[in-house]
């Protein structure tokens, strides 16, 4: 099996890099929803930060975290 179908544990430091990532896009998604009307492209926007987060923690799990 590849690693992108198996599950991935994140260790200590990768959670860590994990939580600042979804700390980034929280604050991201806070200024969206404050000052974006809504609309399709609002949605669109906080759906596309969603998978941002994804991806992002995709690539920490399977290749690692980066060193500080």
């Amino acid at each position: 099996m590849s690693e992108t179908f198996k599950h991935h544990e994140f260790n200590e430091i990768q959670q860590s890099h994990s939580n600042t990532v979804v700390q980034a896009a929280e604050t991201l998604e806070a200024a969206i929803r404050a000052w974006c009307p809504n609309s399709r492209e609002k949605s669109l926007a906080v759906t596309n930060l969603e998978q941002a987060v994804m991806w992002a923690n995709k690539a920490i799990a399977i290749h690692g975290a980066q060193e500080e």
